[in-house]
């Protein structure tokens, strides 16, 4: 059985009712959630002129691959309406795999770690919630600690409790 750590957001629509509907398909498609964070709310990072995302980190026990879980996660977003027309742009929902175990995979279709979680508070704050003493396995810091030292500037509030 594999422990994963993924992370949920969206800003268009009814940006609750995605990450609710999402996590349902994941637990569908993919394996059982066992944990979730509380819902964070954030101003948009990397294009700033739209909605403010809510977040959701989610521990997801699967005995899926890192490639067949990915290529699942990316038909949730489809299913729910994911368009990519901009990097960075406006989303029904965002599904990333954060950490995979404790594994380092680099391959086209996938990076794990997540590349960007030390410079993004709207990662580390829900993963925060779950798990702060889990050890980056490249960085080889806890994610309380990565959480200290972030750069990110943006403000991100609960919006809800799980």
């Amino acid at each position: 059985m594999n422990k994963v750590y993924l992370l949920t957001g969206g800003n268009v629509g009814n940006r609750q009712q995605y990450l609710q509907e999402s996590a349902r398909l994941i637990q569908a498609a993919c394996g059982k959630i066992v944990n979730r964070s509380s819902i964070y709310e954030t101003a948009a990072w990397g294009k700033t002129d739209q909605a403010a995302f809510l977040n959701q980190a989610l521990e997801l026990m699967t005995l899926l691959a890192p490639g067949v879980l990915m290529e699942q996660l990316l038909e949730i977003e489809q299913t729910a309406g994911r368009q990519r027309l901009e990097k960075y742009g406006p989303r029904t929902i965002d599904i990333d795999i954060l950490f995979f175990n404790n594994d380092i995979i680099s391959t086209p279709l996938l990076t794990i770690p997540h590349p960007q979680i030390a410079a993004r508070r709207f990662v580390l704050e829900p993963m925060n919630e779950l798990a702060p003493a889990y050890i980056h396995p490249v960085l080889k810091k806890s994610i309380a600690q990565l959480l200290l030292e972030c750069p990110d500037p943006l403000p991100v509030k609960k919006f809800s409790l799980v």
